[in-house]
């Protein structure tokens, strides 16, 4: 048997095991993150990602946002990179992965960043409920994709990671 077979068998069964699940959930969230500080950080300046201090502070964290969004970015493509290296990327598992981390992100912002912590509102000087059930509403429906399409690839990828 070759070492290729080898680390094919060794592979993860399921997709909440695999370096191509969490690459592209990593990737996902990563893309979330950069969607959230282009456009409603800075086009819309409707936030920063932290708003409870000075401007120059909400511009810092904006770039803390931004620097770890790259790193999560980075991170899900050298695990990509290397489960297609070992031969156990799914392209299911990679897309479910994407929406789970894309959901995933937003979700948390909405709920945590938004509503726990209270860092940052959507918008300010407006009435926020629209805009609350818009942003988590798109996290929960992303999120709900995500977890779909991870039961069905768990089913059709039964013995790849």
């Amino acid at each position: 048997m070759s070492a290729r077979s080898d680390v094919r068998q060794a592979s993860p069964a399921r997709p909440l095991q695999s370096r191509s699940f969490w690459g592209a959930f990593l990737i996902g969230a990563a893309v979330m993150a950069a969607i959230d500080e282009i456009v409603f950080h800075q086009i819309l300046a409707w936030h920063h990602f932290f708003d409870r201090s000075t401007p120059a502070i909400g511009l810092l964290s904006d770039g803390f946002l931004h620097a770890a969004s790259l790193i999560a970015l980075v991170a899900g493509f050298f695990l990509l990179a290397d489960a297609r290296r070992r031969d156990t990327m799914a392209r299911p598992i990679v897309v479910a992965g994407l929406f789970v981390g894309l959901g995933g992100f937003q979700l948390f912002d909405g709920m945590i960043d938004h509503k726990v912590l209270r860092v940052h509102q959507v918008r300010y000087g407006v009435e926020l409920l629209p805009y609350d059930l818009a942003w988590i509403g798109a996290g929960v429906v992303l999120l709900a994709v995500g977890i779909v399409l991870t039961v069905r690839a768990a089913r059709l990828v039964p013995a790849r990671g």
